[in-house]
């Protein structure tokens, strides 16, 4: 087997284990066994760690529930494991209510038509995406997007929308330039121009009614 197709089954295999293992921690009933198998895979592909090794030289039957929660924590954490949408639905709120935010501004410029967020069937990492009037546009969101969500969704959103209508959205009412998001010091997501000097328009979800 080419190295690269090896290389696919690992992380396929590695991502497989670490569902079950979240899985269990999640739900209980964690054993040792899965535990043990991903501890094989790392050190099979030279990623060897004290989790590891303590896994594979000390007797399965002598560890507690206590001690496999601890071990299963460390090795998902020793592969970057993140849960998914599917895993954990409730990741996906904290987005839907960033947009209903960000479509504040979207109907205050008098723009019309279905605004949803969505994890399509179609993209095979998972992602959420904004979806306007059936249509995705740019990048997808992760369920790591955390504190950065309404920053996050309203590029996504102003991407789709733009994409739909075919002009320029958000627009400052003195430069008339388009606006961009970015996140403030503060933690406050804001619009802003860069017609006439870089300035602040409003927050996101706070940009007054006016022509689109």
């Amino acid at each position: 087997m080419p190295p690269h197709e090896q290389a696919d089954d690992l992380h396929q295999a590695v991502d497989e284990l670490g569902v079950r293992i979240y899985t269990a921690l999640r739900d209980g009933g964690l054993d040792a066994e899965p535990l043990i198998e991903l501890a094989c895979l790392m050190e099979e592909w030279s990623v060897s760690t004290p989790v590891t090794r303590e896994l594979l030289e000390r007797p399965a039957a002598g560890l507690t529930a206590a001690e496999l929660a601890r071990l299963g924590e460390a090795l998902l954490d020793g592969i970057g494991f993140g849960p998914s949408f599917a895993l954990e639905p409730g990741l996906l709120v904290p987005l839907e209510e960033a947009l209903k935010v960000v479509e504040r501004d979207v109907r205050a410029a008098g723009i019309t038509g279905t605004l949803r967020m969505i994890v399509p069937d179609w993209d095979t990492m998972g992602m959420a995406w904004v979806e306007f009037e059936g249509i995705c546009q740019g990048n997808g969101l992760g369920p790591g997007t955390g504190t950065g969500a309404l920053w996050s969704v309203a590029d996504a959103t102003q991407e789709v929308v733009m994409e739909v209508i075919w002009r320029t959205w958000p627009v400052c009412p003195v430069h008339d330039r388009g606006l961009r998001a970015e996140p403030e010091e503060d933690g406050i997501a804001v619009w802003r121009c860069t017609g006439g000097g870089t300035h602040t328009v409003a927050p996101v979800g706070e940009l007054p009614p006016g022509r689109c």
